[in-house]
């Protein structure tokens, strides 16, 4: 298994369903994959921690008192934090009508009742790369990089702590709220034009810490920023 192996940061991955024993049972195979699984039986509690936490991959059983699979998986695709999460629906009916109904949400996989560890594992190989690459484009490595945050009229003036392909903890001398949209010129290499995109304040440590969601790069930019970070992130695994 390629989670198996001894990476400094291993993927989460939230499995939500209200069926105890099935919700166990799947973050214990998960575990023994070398997943930080997290099980859940409250969809309500689910949907709170899906706002505050990261996760690279969701388990979400269809059928739970609302909110139910579908209901979550659209609050995942909508989170400005686990947008581009991996979704695995668990059911136990291969109907052709719900299946396009999540996959047009945003759903991936599916993972059909009775739940089997040799299922499951199956399941995993063919999601990995997908979870892998949610890991890598949130995987934060320790960078100074000098960055500019502007909202309404008001402008900050930082550096990074850390940075990832989604996000950043930037240093300043006081903060926006949490929720704030900023427009965002972040240089990556000195003396070269910044890269520049809107983001979300999603949190703030003490006064002078705001931690950043990106949402606003173009393909061009994301990619620029993918090649700046590739190699400390392959250097910090």
């Amino acid at each position: 298994m390629g989670h198996a192996r001894n990476d400094s940061v291993p993927s989460r991955v939230l499995v939500v369903d209200d069926d105890a024993p099935s919700c166990e049972l799947i973050a214990e195979i998960l575990r023994s994959a070398g997943f930080d699984a997290i099980p859940l039986t409250n969809s309500r509690e689910a949907s709170e921690r899906l706002t505050k936490e990261k996760f690279h991959a969701v388990f979400l059983d269809m059928r739970m008192p609302p909110p139910d699979g579908l209901q979550l998986a659209r609050h995942v695709r909508a989170s400005h934090m686990n947008a581009s999460t991996v979704i695995i629906i668990i059911t136990g009916e291969q109907e052709r009508t719900l299946m396009k109904r999540a996959f047009d949400i945003g759903v991936e996989f599916f993972l059909f009742k009775p739940v089997e560890r040799h299922k499951l594992l199956k399941l995993i190989r063919v999601a990995e790369n997908s979870i892998e690459r949610e890991r890598r484009r949130f995987t934060r490595v320790p960078v100074r990089c000098v960055v500019l945050l502007e909202s309404n009229g008001k402008q900050l003036e930082g550096t990074t702590v850390d940075l990832s392909s989604g996000g950043m903890l930037v240093r300043s001398y006081l903060v926006f709220p949490v929720g704030t949209l900023v427009k965002v010129k972040l240089e990556l290499w000195p003396g070269t034009p910044p890269l520049q995109f809107e983001a979300h304040v999603v949190r703030t440590v003490g006064t002078d810490c705001l931690g950043v969601q990106l949402n606003g790069l173009d393909t061009k930019q994301a990619a620029q920023l993918q090649e700046f970070l590739l190699p400390l992130i392959l250097a910090a695994t």
